[in-house]
């Protein structure tokens, strides 16, 4: 095993489709109009030196250590500024360019420490590259780095106020001004890739420094922590303190982020099996060499150590754990499981696939039910999150996906953005968006609280409709209103890829009075000019593309809301192309691969129908089992059916249902009913106060498999060391299948994936050999697309015509009134990750310990309520304490928290109203009431105690 190295080219690839063709060192070469001398001469081999440029950046010129000689053209100009041109005849090697470099070098050298055999970066330096490749063999100016290298005067002694110290202050990486050489690269990459703006350029000359905003420390700005400044740094200026501690990696491997659903591709760098950092790789589609905070830095979950490592059972939830072997736990299960199964019948057991396990490993979990337990009671996170997304979007266009991969924003004039946050939840693709819109892109923004997209350095929400939660189906149908009654529609796309008729029922529709912006701003609070000008913008700014996330989902409509999206993009014909589409942001790593791989109670691999005849005995004929023609239960009729003694059994892969579901009380209600709880997973999660079978899963580091990102891309995750339990998911997923009588004989995930590529058309030339040879391909991947299909819906949808649907807006039947006046939202945060249960057991605790309540002052002073204060949210379901924090961002009338914590009990307030298709809950609506308190509830001090008493493990002396 080796580094994979990665060819830095100097400057960006040029996108021109005309070629020219140059001489470099009496060598002929063909790049593309726009290249950049540099990164034309690193096509032949020939590498120029540099340390100011690098290919994920803009060219720079300012290092003057690229400079090259052309025939014909006085000076030595820099190659990474230097287009080329036809005829050009460049030399990289002269006499003159080796005394200038090595003079430029000299500079650079005298006011740099000279520690390289104790430096961090030693092995990984450009500057210490670059300073044997131009032959350095001696400075004239001393080495005495007067300006910022040494805190005192090796002279007299005396202070030198020019040397700042290090800044350990951020947990992740370090910053060591003396070793900077003020190459602008981390500023660049700040501006530039990430789109923060947290650095900048203090002082001139030798006085120049980087500095995190207005001198502060790196914890103290606006830095995210995403890691791309430490990528782009040349030297060990900014350097990752693992790798401090560690040393440099010898090997790695290219593997799939296990966090949201943007997907991004790292390198996972190794000395044995210890992980020395993730660096994104280059060549990753989704990221393109990006990363955030969670992606970059916190894999530390993974090696942490609350993770449990051994199997545990227990007879009863309220007994301490026993600590046993595989073998006597995969018995223990298999027999509680039969033993149910018997006394309540097969439907009486089921269980929950994880959208954090991989693709193989979910499709084993539905198999097990449908082939082991003999029913369809197999449901998945997506439930709770982008049900109704598949719902809704396979109604309109006949597939439950997004249509367009992430590299179609870079062509968008209008992006529409309504109930998402990118740059929280999805934090590289919101950069990436961020990037288009700086570039003049327009951006509609719909949200009842002010996501940092309104308003961040160099963009703006050209329109933020600030709605009131809970009226998303009303105002996306007033912006269909103004679309039809201005005669904005695109009539020749609708004729041709649309049902006419069902078109005409609903512009009849649209157009009635009651869809007007101005009723919609009675029921929204929308202004109606508002959202007038964003209909318009939308629907006639160019190629518009519209985004959106679980503020659309998680509610009563969410799939009314999800199919009156769908109308808007069908009438202005911003689909099947580049730069528009519906595109959902999909929460975590992999809940399109479990949507995909049959999780849904209703349906096969592929969104097939557990009725249809032909599709179920294919699967039949394949596994060797009669399958139930009946759909199963959803999560919410498990504990409805638990709680009503007739579900008892669950196996729970990878989800945490006790914190992340609705209504909490309800939840642990129906965990206590049942009579064997089979949780897998790293830690005892909070599901787990209720299980009797706790099975150690393993992590994303610690087993092979496929991802299947929000643009329908899979992606490998390879593993790079051992799993710490003994066995990845899909084989303990396995020895519970055998122990059930199946004979499952799988050996390596690929057969797995073999498998469902030959009963699910959408995936049939999907293979590992495939991806090892692409990187990724994005479903549908069959012999119509042989490649992967990037952009979907081209020439017709792939249900025929798009249906037009008419979207009634119905209110929810949460309201405010006397008692419960306000209405809670909840949301993510970027440091966290879901339930937290990965992220709160890193570093990332340092940016949000704990979850809080926003408040709007005006609402706040009502109460008496004081930013930090603990106060009292009440509902129809419960309540819970938080600490407000007073904040505009919130609209008058809206309170806002996360769900990062458990002790937090963020749902046990939240209803058990649910999406009318889906049950998808409805957590973006709940009416609450605010009153100051004076700390936790009793609800949450039980909790507390419930916690430490469900996580006893019994000593061998007990």
């Amino acid at each position: 095993m080796s580094l994979v190295k990665e060819i830095d080219y100097g400057t960006p690839a040029s996108k021109s489709e005309k070629e020219v063709t140059l001489t470099i060192d009496g060598v002929s070469v063909s790049v593309p109009e726009g290249t950049s001398i540099m990164r034309a001469a690193m096509e032949l081999g020939t590498e120029i030196p540099k340390l100011c440029a690098t290919d994920s950046l803009k060219a720079f010129g300012s290092c003057r250590l690229c400079v090259v000689e052309i025939d014909g053209r006085f000076g030595t100009p820099a190659s990474c500024t230097t287009p080329v041109l036809p005829g050009m005849s460049v030399h990289t090697q002269t006499p003159r360019l080796k005394a200038i470099r090595r003079g430029v070098m000299e500079l650079y050298i005298s006011d740099h420490p000279l520690d390289c055999l104790t430096c961090a970066a030693n092995g990984d330096c450009e500057l210490q590259t670059m300073a044997g490749a131009v032959g350095l063999r001696d400075v004239r100016y001393g080495y005495d780095g007067s300006n910022h290298v040494f805190a005192r005067s090796r002279v007299d002694g005396k202070a030198n106020f020019d040397w700042m110290p290090k800044d350990e202050s951020n947990p992740y990486f370090t910053y060591d001004p003396s070793k900077c050489i003020v190459c602008n690269r981390c500023v660049r990459a700040c501006e530039e890739t990430q789109g923060t703006f947290a650095l900048t350029i203090d002082g001139r000359g030798f006085d120049s420094r980087v500095s995190p905003g207005m001198a502060e420390a790196f914890m103290d700005s606006e830095c995210v922590s995403c890691g791309a400044c430490v990528q782009a740094c040349p030297t060990a200026t900014l350097t990752e303190k693992s790798v401090i501690a560690v040393g440099q990696p010898e090997h790695s491997e290219v593997t799939t982020c296990a966090y949201c659903g943007v997907g991004c591709t790292f390198k996972a760098e190794m000395r044995g099996e210890e992980i020395v950092r993730m660096v994104p790789w280059k060549d990753g589609k989704a990221n393109h060499g990006h990363s955030c905070i969670k992606g970059r830095f916190a894999y530390g979950y993974a090696l942490h150590k609350e993770r449990v490592t051994s199997p545990m059972i227990r007879d009863k939830a309220t007994d301490p754990w026993r600590v046993v072997s595989w073998d006597e736990a995969i018995a223990f299960a298999a027999d509680r499981f039969k033993k149910i199964i018997e006394k309540h019948g097969k439907r009486s057991v089921g269980v929950i696939t994880s959208s954090r396990c991989s693709n193989e490993e979910t499709y084993l979990v539905q198999k097990l039910t449908r082939a082991g337990f003999g029913n369809n009671n197999t449901d998945t996170c997506a439930r709770v999150c982008h049900s109704p997304t598949g719902y809704g979007l396979n109604q309109a266009f006949g597939t439950s996906a997004g249509t367009q991969d992430f590299d179609s924003v870079d062509e968008s004039d209008v992006i529409l953005v309504i109930g998402a946050n990118p740059t929280d939840a999805h934090p590289v693709f919101g950069s990436r968006m961020k990037k288009r819109l700086r570039e003049g892109a327009k951006l509609i923004v719909v949200d009842p609280r002010r996501i940092d997209l309104v308003r961040s350095p160099h963009i703006s929400a050209d329109h933020h409709l600030a709605l009131k939660p809970g009226t998303n189906v009303a105002v996306v149908t007033a912006l269909a209103h103004v679309i039809v009654k201005e005669g904005l529609v695109n009539e020749a796309f609708v004729r041709e890829r649309c049902d006419w008729d069902e078109f005409q029922d609903w512009a009849a529709f649209v157009s009635d009075d009651r869809n007007s912006p101005e009723e919609v701003e009675k029921l929204s609070g929308v202004p109606a000019e508002e959202i007038r000008a964003a209909a318009r913008l939308y629907a006639t700014g160019g190629r518009a593309a519209i985004y959106y996330g679980l503020g659309v989902t998680e509610h009563s409509q969410g799939s009314t809301t999800v199919m009156a999206i769908a109308n808007l993009a069908m009438a202005t014909g911003n689909l099947g192309r580049r730069g528009v589409g519906v595109n959902p942001l999909r929460g975590q790593n992999n809940v399109q691969g479990s949507c995909d791989m049959g999780s849904f109670p209703h349906e096969l691999p592929g969104y097939r129908h557990v009725s249809n005849d032909d599709v179920r005995h294919s699967f039949e004929q394949a596994w060797g089992v009669e399958l139930d023609n009946e759909p199963g239960l959803r999560i919410p009729n498990m504990f409805d059916a638990a709680i009503a003694g007739e579900f008892m059994g669950l196996y729970c892969q990878g989800e945490d249902i006790l914190q992340s579901d609705p209504d909490t009380k309800h939840v642990s209600r129906a965990l206590e009913a049942m009579e064997c709880v089979i949780v897998q997973d790293l830690f005892l999660n909070e599901t787990a106060h209720y299980a009797h079978v706790f099975l150690p899963g393993a992590s994303f580091l610690e087993k092979d498999g496929t991802f299947t990102n929000a643009e329908r891309r899979i992606q490998r995750i390879r593993k790079v060391m051992s799993p710490k339990n003994g066995y990845g998911d899909w084989e303990i997923t396995q020895m519970l299948a055998k122990a059930f009588g199946l004979d499952w004989n799988y050996s390596h995930p690929s057969e797995i994936m073999d498998e469902i590529a030959a009963l699910t058309p959408t995936f049939k030339n999907v293979s590992y050999e495939k991806l090892e040879k692409d990187g990724s391909v994005q479903w549908p991947c069959n012999d119509a697309s042989p490649e992967g299909m990037p952009i979907m819906h081209i020439d017709g949808f792939t249900r025929g015509k798009g249906k037009f649907v008419i979207t009634e807006y119905v209110p929810t039947d949460e309201k405010t009134g006397p008692r419960f006046p306000l209405l809670l939202t909840t949301g993510r945060i970027l440091s966290q990750y879901n339930v937290g249960a990965q992220t709160r057991r890193t570093e990332n605790s340092r940016w949000h310990e704990e979850d809080v309540l926003e408040i709007h002052p005006h609402d706040a002073e009502l109460r008496g309520v004081r930013d930090g204060d603990w106060v009292r949210i009440a509902s129809r379901a419960g309540e819970i304490t938080l600490h407000a924090k007073v904040t505009d961002r919130v609209a008058p009338g809206v309170v806002y928290t996360t769900f990062h914590h458990p002790l937090s009990q963020a749902n046990v307030v939240t209803t058990d109203n649910s999406d009318w298709a889906t049950n998808c809950p409805e957590y973006k609506v709940t009416a609450v009431q605010i009153s100051p308190s004076n700390g936790p509830t009793e609800w949450q001090e039980q909790y507390r105690e419930l916690s430490v008493n469900a996580r006893r493990i019994a000593t061998a002396a007990e």
